[in-house]
Order: C-alpha cells, then structure tokens, then sequence
C-alpha cells in the first residue's frame, strides 16, 4: 500500500512537471509572439549595444522576436523598408530624409538612435608622425558610397580644417562600403575610411595604420538610428516602444560595464575577433563617446545632420524635426 502512496506521488508530481513546462513554454512562445524583421546597414561593432541586446535577451524580456539580417547600405535598407521585406531598418539617419524628399507616400520615421557619431577611423598606407588633415592634401582616400553618412561627414570634416574636398584630395566613391577594406589592402588609394573591427584588424595584418577618428571630427548627430514606415509604427506602437526600451537597455550596458564585459556578451556576433580584439574596438568607440546616453536626440543634433547635407550639396533646405521623427508615449 505504501508502495503505490508512493508511486502515485512520483505520478503526480511527473504530471506537475510536465503541465508546468508545456504551460511555461506556451507562454514563453506567447510572450515572444511579436516577431520583427530588423535590416542593418553593416555588422560593426559600432552597433554593440544592439548586439548586447540580443544576446542578453532583453527584446525577449519585452516579447520580441528579432530576425536580423544584413543589407550592406543605407540605400539597401529603405529598399528593404519599403518593400516590406524588413519591419525596422537600422542606418543612417539622412535616409529618412531622402525618402520623405522623393515623397513617398508611406515614408520612413525615425524613433531611436542608436549612435551619435560616426564611427568610421582614417587608415593611412604609411606610418605617419603627428597626423593633421592636411596629410590627406594630394591623396586618395576611399571614402565609402558618395552620399552617404560617412563619405558626407568625412568632406565635412574636410572643409572645416580648410581643405576643399572636391580639389585639394581625390574620394574615391566607386568602390562598394563591404570591398573597401580588400580594396585597401589590394593597393589602391593612400587612405581609407572603415568602420571597427575592421580598421583594426587591417592595422593588425599589417596594411595600414589607424590615424583619425572622422567621429571625433564631426560632432555630434544622429549617425545610426532606427527607422520604419510610418503606417508599421501606427500599427504597431506597442512593438515601437518595446523595441526602444530593448535599446535603452542595451545602450545603458555599454556605457555602465568593462570593454572586457561588452566583449564577453557580443562575442556570439563576431565569431572570428578575439575578446582582447573586440575589447580594443569597443575602447576606441567609447573614448570618442560613439553611443549616447539615450536613444532620443535632439533637433539640434538632427539639425546637425542636415547642416551636413546641405554643405555636401545633397539637400537645399531643412526638413522640419517632427515631421521624420516619432515620439515615443
């Protein structure tokens, strides 16, 4: 008799157990229902509060499902956004703006930044003592595709120290921004323009030496922000803000933690770099403050931004701050 007290005990409590792991499950695939395409304009290490929120499950913890995919410039991006084959687009913030001036109906908003300043490093083909700008005078540079946001900011850096960039060096805007590096090291141009870990890795390899940051040359903006189609945001408001608190989080981990630690949790994401590596990327974006406190910026920040379009000569005038810019309740 005791015997089957016993074994109808142990039945129980099986069937507890089971119930208890079908329900947390249900739950847990419940929880994470709202599933979302995010297209990012490159895997850099510049995104490393993205990144940290992943792997730390914090678009988890708000019921998100993130499907990330790699769509290699800004212009990819909004085509993927448009299309519908992203819901929420990861790149730089002027392509908002040049979706809204071709006047697409249906057009991109901003909701989240997620870095305000550029984070690409200039890489010299020969070792050079005390850089200055005017090194560059005589020289090519392959800068990354002509209007976009590190090309713009790079000649806007160069007009402020007083070298014209159309005469006095030679950008080099035809190579594509994934081939830039393997151009670099195939020999062509004097300079290059690349973004973390890869500038490092190249000065690593030997083929070129890190010089300048263009970040700590201009200013402050609104370089890499979240965007999507102003009729997803409407639909989905919920999702928008979760998102957001997702990066609040992510971005507070970076500026709170160790380069060390920052390294540990976004290893997954680079495989091939060493922690010691990813822990010197993630040092050479902090000391130029790449990722801002928060993940709402300012109009003059945004302002900013255009100011630098508008001296490349890709925009006339300014569009107005609330017009591409969604403020989350």
């Amino acid at each position: 008799m005791k015997n089957k007290i016993i074994g109808y005990f142990i039945f129980i409590v099986i069937l507890f157990l089971a119930i208890c792991s079908v329900l947390f499950n249900f739950n847990k695939k419940k929880k994470n229902n709202n599933k979302v395409v995010l297209a990012e304009v490159a895997h850099t290490i510049f995104y490393a509060p993205l990144y940290v929120a992943i792997e730390n499950g914090y678009f988890d913890d708000y019921g998100i499902d993130v499907n990330l995919i790699l769509t290699n410039g800004a212009d990819k991006v909004t085509a993927a956004l448009l299309s519908g084959d992203a819901n929420i687009g990861l790149c730089g913030s002027e392509a908002t703006i040049y979706v809204y001036n071709s006047h697409e109906k249906d057009y991109l908003k901003t909701f989240s930044q997620l870095t305000q300043k550029d984070g690409t490093f200039i890489l010299s083909r020969k070792k050079i003592k005390d850089f200055k700008l005017k090194d560059l005078v005589g020289k090519t540079i392959i800068g990354g595709r002509a209007a976009g946001m590190p090309e713009m900011t790079l000649e806007y850096a160069l007009k402020q120290n007083n070298i014209n960039p159309k005469k006095d060096v030679n950008i080099d805007t035809s190579i594509a921004f994934a081939a830039m590096s393997g151009a670099f090291i195939g020999g062509k141009g004097d300079f290059v323009t690349l973004f973390e870990p890869t500038a490092s890795q190249v000065e690593k390899q030997g083929y070129g030496y890190i010089v300048e940051s263009v970040g700590k040359l201009g200013g402050i903006v609104p370089y890499t922000s979240f965007s999507a189609r102003n009729s997803y945001i409407k639909e989905n408001k919920e999702i928008i803000k979760n998102f957001d608190l997702a990066i609040k989080k992510g971005l507070e981990y970076v500026n709170t933690h160790k380069n060390e630690d920052i390294a540990e949790v976004i290893q997954k994401q680079f495989s091939d770099t060493s922690i010691s590596d990813l822990t010197h990327s993630i040092s050479k974006y902090k000391r130029i403050e790449a990722w801002p406190k928060n993940t709402t910026f300012s109009k003059k920040s945004f302002n900013h931004l255009q100011d630098i379009m508008i001296d490349y000569g890709e925009q006339k005038s300014k569009v107005n701050y609330n017009k591409l810019i969604y403020k989350i309740k």
